[in-house]
């Protein structure tokens, strides 16, 4: 595909994103990441899914040393799910980074709500390509599924240079069952989504953060009704 093509679907993804995690979609989202009764039964299988993909970072990264000593990145922390218990666990620095400010500002406010020290997370609304910095630990979970492959694998790269040590990414992996569910539109919940969902090939993923020094260290497969989900721990060679 060529580079200008690229970008524009780059830019594309982007904007619809962005507008339907700070209107309906935060709405949406806001309630599954919570303990709300106020979801329908697929609602409750993505909230069961995303925290099985949760709690399996969080236990390796409790494997992982000393975390006061670590910096980490949450890059898309949605409502906080990851870094607000990460945290509380005791990290030493975390940048929580979502392209959504309402995304960002409930992140804050549940910070708030459970005490966290404020001045340990750093709240900022940014896209993907855009973000800046480095951290021992950079961690995407279930963001992929937004971008197609070749704007995912590009991501990949750019989280890589950001990482010192390690990146941990999660996707909707392709496999032909899902392919088929998505195009029968049983793979994702409700009619009026306004977002694309992408299904990404791990070779692509795996290769790109090869590229950049970075290999896979560890896999887990998470899975619930609707919510199929592969993580990926990359440690930099």
């Amino acid at each position: 595909m060529a580079s200008e093509q690229l970008q524009e679907i780059k830019q594309s993804e982007k904007a619809e994103v962005a507008k339907y995690f700070n209107g309906m979609g935060f709405d949406r989202w806001n309630r599954i990441y919570s303990d709300s009764d106020e979801v329908n039964k697929v609602q409750r299988n993505i909230r069961i899914g995303h925290q099985k993909t949760v709690d399996e970072v969080l236990s390796w990264l409790k494997e992982s040393g000393t975390l006061k000593e670590m910096s980490f990145c949450d890059v898309g922390c949605g409502v906080g799910s990851l870094c607000l218990p990460l945290a509380a666990m005791g990290a030493g620095s975390i940048a929580a980074s979502d392209i959504s400010e309402s995304m960002v500002a409930e992140t804050r406010r549940r910070a708030e709500l459970a005490g966290i020290d404020l001045s340990r997370i750093t709240f900022n609304t940014s896209d993907l390509e855009t973000l800046q910095g480095s951290f021992h630990t950079v961690i995407c979970l279930d963001v992929f599924i937004h971008y197609p492959q070749e704007a995912a694998e590009e991501m990949v790269r750019h989280l890589c240079g950001l990482a010192q040590e390690r990146l941990i990414v999660s996707f909707a992996p392709y496999t032909h069952l899902l392919a088929l569910l998505k195009r029968i539109g049983q793979f994702f919940p409700g009619p009026s989504k306004t977002t694309r969902a992408y299904t990404l090939r791990e070779k692509g993923i795996i290769l790109a953060a090869k590229e950049c020094g970075f290999s896979p260290s560890r896999r887990k497969f998470n899975q619930a009704p609707f919510y199929f989900s592969q993580l990926v721990e990359f440690h930099r060679d």
